[in-house]
């Protein structure tokens, strides 16, 4: 069998898809591609110009005229990757509780998703990559050698995002929203997003709430062999 040229994983809100996916791109050598980044730095750019975020019609033309540029890490400071838009580095501005908001109803026009998922694609076809998302298996790279749903439970993946927080925040950074506001936004994520992030039909299903980063990427790779 041949090795696989592309590893799609999805899954909800903190299912940790960026940090699995990030691993295993290392560990096998591939491409790291983050596809939620890109709808991010979308929403970023809505939300700095003052777009509605309900207009699909402009949305899909701010898509259409601006690229979107996703690198390896250019600076040490804990990130997975770099964003650039425009020019400016946005790697850390995505990640704002604001952004995070903004990103579901822009992600569900289909004027955005159908320029950047041409995007995702052409990237997935170059090969030797991990590509990471929510509807990577079953809509972008429908074809993927591999396809693979990370899930968790909504308190655990609430829990996982609230420590990403921490960590990057200040345990008393004043901005630092609680537990349960991060659990909140998540399960008003997951209702927003349902229908873009139904596992393919031929994914393998990972559960994720008792399992470590290298017991996941240790299931993944046996899965990975079987496609060698």
């Amino acid at each position: 069998m041949r090795e696989p040229g592309c590893i799609a994983i999805d899954g909800p809100a903190g299912a940790g898809k960026s940090t699995i996916g990030e691993h295993l791109a290392r560990r096998l050598g591939y491409l790291y591609c983050d596809t939620g980044a890109m709808y991010r730095a979308i929403a970023w750019l809505a939300l700095q110009k003052g777009i509605d975020l309900n207009d699909g019609s402009t949305l899909g033309k701010l898509a259409e005229q601006n690229i979107i540029l996703i690198s390896k890490p250019e600076i040490a400071d804990g990130r997975q990757y770099t964003v650039i838009i425009q020019g400016h580095d946005i790697t850390w501005d995505i990640r704002s509780t604001q952004v995070g908001r903004a990103v579901s109803p822009v992600s569900a026009h289909p004027q955005v998703r159908s320029i950047l998922i041409a995007q995702q694609r052409a990237i997935g076809l170059q090969g030797h990559i991990v590509m990471v998302g929510r509807d990577i298996g079953s809509v972008v790279m429908p074809d993927a050698d591999l396809k693979i749903y990370l899930t968790a439970s909504l308190r655990e993946r609430a829990r996982r995002r609230h420590t990403e927080m921490v960590e990057r925040m200040g345990e008393h950074n004043p901005a630092l929203p609680s537990l349960e506001e991060v659990m909140s936004d998540v399960e008003r994520r997951d209702n927003t997003d349902r229908k873009n992030m139904q596992p393919a039909k031929d994914a393998i299903i990972i559960e994720t709430d008792n399992l470590g980063i290298e017991q996941v990427l240790d299931k993944i790779c046996h899965y990975v062999e079987g496609n060698k």
